[in-house]
C-alpha cells in the first residue's frame, strides 16, 4: 500500500516533500497505464482463448499420461537402440499403450537400416602421468580390435584448428579435439561446437590418423561421456572415435600443455551388424472433417543405449500422447491428429525419412514434434501461412498464462518431421523448450527417470493440448506457399 500524505491547508511543503508528491504522482499515471495495458492484454488473451481451451488447459496441468509413459518405457524397456530387439519390444510396447489410450488406427510401419552397437570401451593415459578416462564410443566408430591401439595425442582445441592440420600430418596418431560448448536455454551452443562430434572424426581420417577421441558435445562435469553419431563421407575408411568425459577430457588438456608427449591407449570395439528391422508406430485420433489437412505431431521411440532415454526422447512421447488424449476427452476435433513415434532417430533419422517418403501422399497440414527434454515450454514459434495469422494470434494468446511467449522466429520443426515438412511444404509450429540443463543430461548414463520433473512436464502436456485443440478445430487455410 502507498502512504499518500494529505497536506495541511495554506502550508507550503518542503521542495523534497513536493518532489516526493510529483513522483508518487508520476509513479500512480504509470501504474494506471500498465494496469490498463494489462487489461487490454488479458482481454486479448480472453478473446484469443475460449473458455473450453482454457478448461482445457486447466485439466491438462493436472495429467498425469504422460510420465505414466516416461515410467512405463524407462522400467519396461529401458535402452532402447536403433535396430536391436529392445527397439523391437518397445514398438510392442507402444502398440500396446496407444491402444489402451484409445487412439485409432494404430500400426507398426517397419524399415531396414544399418545397425550398428557397441563393444569393450577404455582409454588411459600410459606416459607420462598414467591413468584412466571415461569414454564411449560414438555411433559408426570403426573398432581398435581387443587388443586397442596405443599412440601419441594430437591436440586440437577447436575443429578449426583440427581442420587446419596439414594433410597427413596426424599419420599413426590420435587426434584429441576439444570445443568451448556453454549451456543455453534455446540449444543453440549445440548447434555451434556439436560439428566436433558430427564431422571430426571424419576430417580426422582425411588427415590421416589412426583414431580420434573428442571432448563430449554436453555441458555437465559428471565423469559420464556423451555418445552419439558420427558419419564418415563415402569413400573415407572410419577409424575408431570416442568421446571423453569432460572433466577427463580437460584433464587431458592439462597433461598436453605440460609440454610432454602425451602416450593414450585407446580400446573401442563397436560392430556393424548389418541390415535390422526397426519401425515407426502410427496412431491416429480421426478428425471430424476429412477434407482439412491432418497434424502430424512426433516423437522419437529410440534412445542410445548409455542411459534409459527418459528426456530423450520417452517424454517427447509422453507429451504429444498425453496432449492429443486429452484433446480426444473434449471430443472429437475437425482435423485428424496423426502421432508419429518415430524410430531410429538418434542414428540417422531413419524413421522420420521413412515416414517422410511412403506418407507424403497423405493430405497432411501441419507438422510438431517435441524432441528436447522435458523442462518447460517457453516460447513458441510459427511458420504460417499470413492468412492464418489470426490462429496464430489465437494461440500465442492461450500460451500466456503458461508462461509462454512469442518468438519473432520461423519454426523449423524437429528432426523427424523434416522429411515430410520437406516433400509436402507443411505450416510448423514449434513449443520450445527450456534446454538450459538438457546437454548436462544428453546421450549419457544419466538420461533417466529421476531427472523429469512432474510439473514441468504437465507445463508442457498442457502447452501442446492448448495448440492442438485450437488447431485442430480451426479450418484456417494453412497451405504454405509454393517455395521458390
Amino acid at each position: 500500500m502507498v502512504h499518500v500524505a494529505i497536506p495541511v491547508a495554506g502550508r507550503k511543503r518542503p521542495l523534497a516533500k513536493r518532489k516526493s508528491r510529483v513522483s508518487q504522482l508520476s509513479m500512480k499515471k504509470t501504474v494506471r497505464m500498465i494496469t490498463g495495458a494489462t487489461a487490454l492484454l488479458l482481454s486479448t488473451s480472453a478473446l484469443a482463448a475460449p473458455s473450453d481451451v482454457m478448461a482445457l488447459q486447466d485439466k491438462a496441468l493436472q495429467d498425469d499420461v504422460a510420465y505414466d509413459i516416461v515410467e512405463g518405457l524407462t522400467t519396461e524397456i529401458g535402452p532402447r537402440q536403433a535396430g536391436t530387439e529392445a527397439e523391437a519390444r518397445a514398438r510392442d510396447w507402444a502398440v500396446a499403450k496407444l491402444k489402451t489410450l484409445g487412439f485409432s488406427n494404430i500400426r507398426n510401419e517397419p524399415y531396414m537400416m544399418p545397425t550398428w552397437i557397441r563393444g569393450k570401451e577404455m582409454a588411459s593415459v600410459v606416459s607420462p602421468f598414467p591413468q584412466k578416462l571415461a569414454v564411449t564410443a560414438l555411433g559408426n566408430s570403426a573398432s581398435t580390435g581387443d587388443k586397442g591401439l596405443t599412440a601419441e595425442v594430437v591436440y586440437f582445441p577447436t575443429l578449426a584448428d583440427l581442420m587446419a592440420a596439414a594433410d597427413g600430418s596426424l599419420k599413426g596418431k590420435i587426434a584429441f579435439v576439444s570445443h568451448a560448448m556453454q549451456a543455453t536455454q534455446d540449444g543453440s551452443s549445440y548447434g555451434a561446437f556439436g560439428p566436433a562430434r558430427f564431422v571430426g572424426p571424419n576430417i580426422a581420417a582425411k588427415k590421416g590418423a589412426a583414431a580420434i577421441v573428442i571432448r563430449s558435445a554436453g555441458t555437465d562435469h559428471h565423469r559420464n561421456p556423451h555418445t552419439g553419431n558420427t558419419n564418415f563421407e563415402k569413400g573415407v575408411t572410419p577409424i575408431p572415435a570416442g568421446a571423453l568425459s569432460i572433466p577427463d577430457a580437460e584433464n587431458l588438456e592439462r597433461m598436453v600443455k605440460r609440454g610432454k608427449p602425451v602416450q593414450l591407449k585407446l580400446v573401442l570395439t563397436p560392430q556393424n551388424i548389418g541390415q535390422q528391422e526397426s519401425g515407426n508406430v502410427i496412431a491416429e485420433l480421426p478428425g471430424s472433417d476429412p477434407s482439412l489437412g491432418m497434424i502430424v505431431i512426433a516423437c522419437h521411440l529410440d534412445s542410445w543405449d548409455l542411459g534409459t532415454g527418459a528426456i530423450d526422447d520417452a517424454s517427447g512421447c509422453g507429451i504429444i500422447t498425453a496432449a492429443a488424449k486429452h484433446v480426444m476427452a473434449a471430443g472429437q476435433p475437425k482435423r485428424t491428429i496423426r502421432l508419429l513415434w518415430a524410430g531410429a532417430e538418434e542414428v540417422g533419422l531413419w524413421g522420420g525419412n521413412a515416414y517422410g517418403e511412403a506418407r507424403k501422399g497423405d493430405k497432411h497440414a501441419l507438422a510438431m514434434e517435441s524432441d528436447f527434454g522435458a523442462d518447460r515450454v517457453w516460447r513458441v514459434d510459427f511458420s504460417l501461412p499470413e492468412t492464418a495469422k489470426p490462429l496464430a494470434d489465437q494461440i500465442a494468446g492461450a500460451l500466456q498464462p503458461l508462461g509462454i511467449g512469442r518468438g519473432q522466429q520461423p519454426a523449423s520443426g524437429g528432426a523427424d518431421v523434416q522429411a515430410i515438412i520437406r516433400n509436402n511444404n507443411l505450416a510448423v509450429i514449434d513449443l520450445q523448450q527450456d534446454g538450459t540443463r538438457y546437454f548436462d543430461l544428453h546421450h549419457t548414463p544419466d538420461d533417466t527417470l529421476d531427472k523429469i520433473d512432474p510439473e514441468q512436464l504437465r507445463q508442457n502436456v498442457a502447452a501442446w493440448a492448448t495448440v492442438l485443440s485450437i488447431v485442430g478445430n480451426s479450418d484456417a487455410d494453412l497451405t504454405m506457399p509454393a517455395k521458390e
